[in-house]
């Protein structure tokens, strides 16, 4: 089961116990997932961090850990004491600060952040082009906004979704819900991201071979007993790439100002 979680492509992911990883997913191995995106990111310590729906904060510790960032741990569903006994038990409590807040309602000054990322969290919240410029005033001029979440690797013909993400697998679990409905191809969200004009694009890529790993988190979960839910290892598998894997998106934050368009005293002002 182990073997499934150790990687030569991801050197510091692997020093974390697959257990501690493993027992406190929410999604596809978080890790993986955020140390891919720090990749593509010049990391300095100290830097002000909005981990954006952090989860079980298991992001928010490797960022303390691995880059001496200063982190705000920042969900909606994970209550703060829970993030809090985590990353206590990790020793980071001087750098990670846990919150619970709506992503619509940060409770943050404008122009706080160096930068902001969020891992398998934004499809859920950010498919629209007012989220996007409503994000980005957090971002101080010339920080940035990075982005790893499951998507498409090619649109659906004619688009309809393909049998094989519909059919039900051994285990009675069916992949394709209606949140699936966010997932879109890196084409979809380079165009969404060009058209706001608080942010330059700097990359849109995928994750070579991610569906492999997907699937092998998935196994590991289920050989664990620790999943959540029922595992989508099957549907993965019959997959094969064709369509599921995995989108980034790294952005830098322009000099041009805005409104914060989720702001209740502008919207009172409308109509």
């Amino acid at each position: 089961m182990h073997d499934l979680l150790i990687r030569p492509q991801f050197p510091r992911s692997n020093r974390y116990e697959p257990d501690w990883v493993l027992a406190n997913n929410m999604g596809p191995h978080p890790l993986w997932l955020l140390e891919w995106l720090t990749n593509a990111i010049e990391m300095r310590p100290a830097m002000r961090v909005l981990d954006l729906g952090c989860g079980k904060a298991l992001t928010s510790i490797f960022l303390a850990r691995e880059f001496d960032a200063q982190v705000y741990a920042v969900d909606l569903w994970t209550p703060p004491d829970d993030n809090w006994s985590r990353i206590l038990e990790a020793g980071v409590e001087q750098r990670v600060t846990p919150l619970r807040s709506e992503a619509h309602a940060l409770p943050f000054a404008n122009g706080y952040f160096d930068l902001i990322l969020s891992v398998d969290a934004y499809q859920y919240f950010g498919t629209d082009l007012i989220y996007l410029h409503y994000l980005s005033r957090f971002l101080r001029p010339g920080g940035e906004l990075g982005i790893v979440m499951p998507g498409l690797l090619r649109p659906f013909a004619d688009d309809a979704i393909p049998a094989h993400l519909t059919e039900a697998q051994a285990n009675g679990k069916v992949f394709w819900e209606d949140e699936c409905i966010t997932f879109q191809t890196v084409d979809w969200w380079h165009k969404l991201f060009r058209q706001c004009p608080r942010i330059e694009l700097k990359l849109a890529d995928t994750l070579a071979d991610g569906w492999q790993l997907w699937r092998d988190f998935e196994q590991a979960l289920e050989q664990s007993g620790k999943n959540v839910f029922p595992s989508d290892a099957e549907t993965l598998e019959r997959d094969a790439g064709r369509y599921l894997g995995f989108v980034r998106l790294l952005a830098g934050r322009s000099q041009a100002a805005g409104y914060n368009l989720y702001d209740p005293a502008l919207l009172a002002t409308i109509g």
